[in-house]
């Protein structure tokens, strides 16, 4: 009977072991996804904190950032050339009072009323 109860109680330890180990992968994997998040949280406001920054401080010409300020504009241009370049392919334009895609031509914006000349939002 010893040899039983000593296996029993092997067995016993073992499965406590297992337990306990499964518990702390579960705990460790929580941990890492909740570091990850705070980590995005993090670089979010970096760069809502940088975005602002460069909104405040863009058109000054004397200070260490203007190349940057610079460099970010001309990317912002561009950015929005191509924009207009793939309405232009899709034959829509957007409507500047609430932004919905319009086919190109359009008198008026279907979402708020507005009147449309050429995709440009008249008042």
């Amino acid at each position: 009977m010893d040899f039983f109860d000593k296996l029993g109680e092997s067995l016993v330890s073992a499965g406590k072991d297992v337990s306990q180990k499964a518990k702390d992968v579960s705990e460790i994997a929580k941990l890492k996804i909740d570091i990850k998040a705070k980590e995005d949280y993090v670089d979010r406001q970096y760069r809502e904190l940088g975005a602002a920054y460069y909104e405040k401080h863009r058109n000054e010409e004397e200070c260490e950032e203007a190349e940057q300020f610079f460099l970010i504009s001309e990317a912002l241009d561009e950015i929005e050339r191509m924009k207009a370049e793939v309405l232009r392919i899709q034959g829509a334009a957007i409507c500047p009072n609430c932004g919905l895609k319009m086919p190109e031509g359009a008198a008026f914006c279907s979402s708020c009323g507005a009147k449309m000349n050429d995709g440009i939002y008249e008042e």
